[in-house]
């Protein structure tokens, strides 16, 4: 079935007079866009310009609903919290709430939907309440291989503090926003567009002889990148560009086991 529910996720809610002011100052996304059946994707950045945490955003329940990794979601809670100061909102989880992903025109009842911000192919996302949930969903591995297939990468793929917005594809992904004002991070991911000093892509691999690992991918002994998640017989890797097209048509490696790098449309049209 193509509606599977995630339960790797979890919902935070954002309430209150300034809560669109509070994001707006925060995330890599205009939160003016929000509207109506309309949500947003985007991640809150290090000062330094590395992703923290990344999330999608939409209107309902009487608040901005944020649809997070459930394993992040503490963190994200106490970081929201933390710059929170005197802004007039509230930060809170939203347990009695689940998150869903719904594709090949399948849709969800009595859920707060909307397309997916990252590409068409992907479908469409859901909130719920828990209670309103049908019991015959598919898991959240079977919308995970179905992204796999368009090699997006989201979540566990970015880690924390490890990888800059525009090399893990966020810009493509449509998760950030180059006219709006400041934001935490700001000032870094808007000098790496300008001089496009990006060097590095987050890129899907397929492993050709089995799942490895090993946490280099090399090409003829090359150090060219690092290996970042692995999903059996697929993974993502940050890769240098400028080194992945110096190795040509060389065979790359991650340790013993032999890696394709796969170059999805939507990066490299």
């Amino acid at each position: 079935m193509p509606i599977a529910h995630l339960e790797d996720r979890s919902v935070i809610a954002i309430a209150g007079p300034e809560a669109r002011p509070f994001l707006q100052g925060l995330i890599t996304n205009d939160v003016e866009r929000l509207a109506p059946g309309q949500g947003l994707y985007a991640a809150l950045l290090t000062p330094q310009g590395k992703i923290l945490f990344d999330f999608f955003l939409v209107e309902g329940d009487g608040a901005i609903l944020i649809d997070c990794l459930a394993a992040a979601r503490d963190a994200l809670l106490k970081r929201l919290t933390m710059y929170k100061l005197r802004s007039k909102v509230t930060v809170e989880a939203r347990d009695q709430l689940a998150v869903l992903a719904e594709w090949d025109g399948a849709s969800a009842r009595y859920a707060i939907s909307y397309p997916d911000p990252r590409m068409p192919e992907l479908g469409r996302r859901a909130i719920i309440a828990t209670g309103e949930m049908r019991h015959d969903l598919s898991s959240a591995e079977v919308y995970h291989k179905h992204r796999l297939v368009f090699g997006v990468p989201e979540g566990d793929d970015f880690g924390t503090d490890r990888m800059f917005a525009l090399d893990a594809d966020l810009d493509e992904l449509h998760a950030v926003d180059f006219e709006k004002g400041c934001y935490v991070g700001q000032e870094l991911t808007a000098r790496m567009k300008h001089r496009s000093t990006a060097r590095k892509r987050l890129l899907p691999l397929e492993f050709i002889s089995g799942p490895t690992r090993a946490g280099l991918v090399k090409a003829g002994g090359k150090e060219i990148g690092e290996i970042t998640s692995e999903y059996g017989a697929r993974g993502f890797a940050l890769l240098r560009i400028d080194r992945l097209e110096e190795a040509g048509s060389a065979k790359l490696s991650a340790g013993e086991h032999v890696v394709n790098v796969i170059k999805p449309s939507w990066l490299f049209p």
